[in-house]
């Protein structure tokens, strides 16, 4: 039996990409006599040295072989090849893509861990493949629907478009369009699992596939980080305030600057300690190290360069040195879909506070036998406010909301993965 997991990205250091290791060895523990195939367009890496960058930065080693089948048009998937009409032309592109990893090998079950829905359907009428999907993002959802329609401008929604009442008009039509194919595409899969109560209910929306659709919660290292020490660690005065998250536009590092600026220019007669943040994330791409010089510049517009630093693409052991000397762990994007960064920062100690949106404020940053176990804001002012109260408390309170969030994780590990990741793809290998 060959079984084959299509992710274009495969040796990028974000949260999709620890799903991708910890499903295959998950699989191979189950299934080890089948062949494993990884899509990717890593094409200036070996596969060894993808499999290593998997240990270095996810703890995951796999126990069998895979084989990569490396495609070279990894490009049509790349937004920067689509200023208009980004959604439909990935999509197109990622079409093209699949079709040139099918040309390559026809696997007999298909796992799409990206989230290129149309490349379901081909696989499935075309390949002859049994399918199924990890979704962390829908490509579309109901909230960019309302963006576009109460004209609110966006990374993804241009200003040009927002002040047009007639082109946001169009673009709202061209949502529904392609949220209508989006849900045709989805609805070939056999398999469905989503990473969020928040995911779900959008993808129940779309693809209308609940019968076959279960969250299965991405695998965080928990157990590793829980191996940190809960007590302050203080080698110099002063407080580190820690960011996790690849360097993508949705993410919104900039609020963070904005908000720690703001939080350095508020403590002024506070006399809070000296304080330092540091953004911790995977470049994928030209696009991305373009984004983290473009954050530098904004660090010093904002005149906190000194105080902000950039590590980028760093060891395990690097990140895990980070969490277990920062007092808070900062993340700011709107509607993530989960955010194993949140969870890896509550495993360690880190007192997170997240945007009060999507899978923190559903799944995570949720109250644990009635007590606090982290904090949740929206705008740079919210944000500022927050952090100059959790730095305000006493150790004793902090150590208390440190406690109940490392034990509210246990539900996000490795071995809870495996169990409710093996029984929702059962019905792929029937």
């Amino acid at each position: 039996m060959v079984i084959a997991f299509f992710h274009p990205y495969c040796n990028a250091g974000g949260g999709g990409e620890r799903v991708l290791w910890c499903a295959l060895r998950a699989l191979q523990k189950k299934y080890p006599e089948a062949v494993y195939v990884v899509y990717t367009g890593d094409v200036n890496v070996s596969g060894d040295q993808i499999l290593e960058g998997a240990f270095r930065r996810f703890n995951v080693r796999l126990i069998h072989p895979v084989k990569f089948v490396f495609l070279r048009k990894r490009y049509l998937v790349e937004d920067s090849l689509y200023p208009h009409f980004t959604l439909l032309g990935q999509s197109l592109g990622s079409m093209f893509l699949g079709w040139e990893a099918l040309m390559q090998c026809v696997p007999d079950v298909y796992i799409d861990s990206m989230g290129y829905a149309f490349t379901l359907p081909l696989f499935k009428y075309v390949g002859g493949c049994r399918v199924g999907s990890y979704v962390h993002y829908p490509t579309i959802s109901t909230d960019m629907f309302s963006v576009v329609k109460n004209q609110n401008a966006g990374f993804n929604n241009a200003g040009f478009i927002t002040r047009n009442p007639f082109l946001s008009k169009v673009k709202l039509i061209y949502y529904y369009w392609f949220g209508f194919m989006y849900g045709l595409a989805g609805s070939c899969s056999d398999v469905v699992m989503v990473n969020s109560s928040w995911t779900l209910a959008h993808i129940l929306s779309l693809w209308k596939a609940g019968n076959c659709t279960s969250i299965v919660y991405p695998p965080c290292d928990v157990q590793t980080f829980l191996d940190l020490p809960l007590h302050e660690k203080k080698k110099t005065p002063g407080h580190l305030l820690v960011s996790i998250g690849q360097f993508r536009p949705e993410k919104n590092h900039p609020l963070q600057i904005r908000a720690f600026a703001k939080l350095l220019n508020k403590k002024g007669a506070e006399s809070l300690p000296s304080l330092k943040l540091v953004l911790i994330g995977g470049c994928r791409n030209k696009d991305d190290e373009l984004r983290v010089n473009q954050l530098r510049k904004l660090s010093e517009d904002l005149g906190v360069q000194d105080h902000v630093e950039f590590k980028i693409n760093i060891p395990f052991e690097e990140l895990k040195k980070y969490l277990s000397e920062a007092t808070i762990g900062l993340h700011t994007m709107w509607n993530e879909h989960f955010g194993i960064g949140i969870v890896e920062c509550m495993a360690a100690g880190t007192i997170i506070l997240a945007h009060k949106s999507g899978g923190p404020k559903l799944d995570i940053v949720v109250p644990y036998e009635g007590d606090v176990t982290g904090f949740l804001a929206e705008s740079e002012e919210g944000y500022a406010d927050m952090m100059a109260q959790i730095l305000s408390m006493s150790a004793e309170k902090r150590l208390q909301i440190r406690k109940s969030a490392r034990a509210s994780v246990l539900r996000f590990s490795d071995q809870e993965f495996e169990v409710t990741f093996l029984l929702s793809v059962e019905k792929l290998f029937k």
